[in-house]
């Protein structure tokens, strides 16, 4: 199966996996969505790497619970999608790909266990401009396809 790459894959360097898994979630209306700021200013959808022993489930699970205090029903998974992309701030070239899920319901359960990130809810289209990765950017609109497909 092809996967949607983004990013380049330069010739001669290694790169360091890093399987990630994140969410789109909206609000009740349909119309925002919100997106993980981390200290560096960038913008992201939540989640992230998956740990030694978990699957996506729980990867995704405790991401949510860390980054947003949100307990969550999964619906749709959108699929995987590739991303080649050097980290200044670790000084690493990552290979990364991102498993895509969209979140149906959700619950603030607590506070988010990591208190240095920013979140914010952004209308669609402007979600999709502020996202750092093109792999978050195709995740909303997968999104968008299924949800105008209904």
């Amino acid at each position: 199966m092809e996967y949607p790459t983004f990013g380049e894959k330069k010739e001669g360097v290694h790169y360091s996996n890093r399987y990630g898994v994140y969410a789109v979630i909206p609000d009740a209306s349909h119309t925002n969505i919100i997106l993980v700021q981390a200290p560096n200013g960038a913008w992201f959808l939540p989640g992230g790497e998956i740990e030694a022993g978990e699957d996506h489930v729980q990867a995704l699970e405790r991401e949510l619970i860390e980054e947003l205090g949100f307990t969550a029903t999964l619906g749709e998974y959108y699929g995987q999608a590739d991303e080649y992309f050097y980290s200044r701030h670790r000084d690493t070239h990552y290979y990364n790909p991102a498993y895509i899920y969209e979140v149906t319901e959700f619950t603030q359960v607590d506070k988010p266990l990591e208190d240095f990130n920013h979140l914010a809810w952004f209308p669609i289209d402007q979600a999709i401009d502020k996202l750092k990765r093109g792999s978050h950017k195709w995740g909303i609109e997968q999104w968008k396809l299924r949800k105008n497909s209904k």
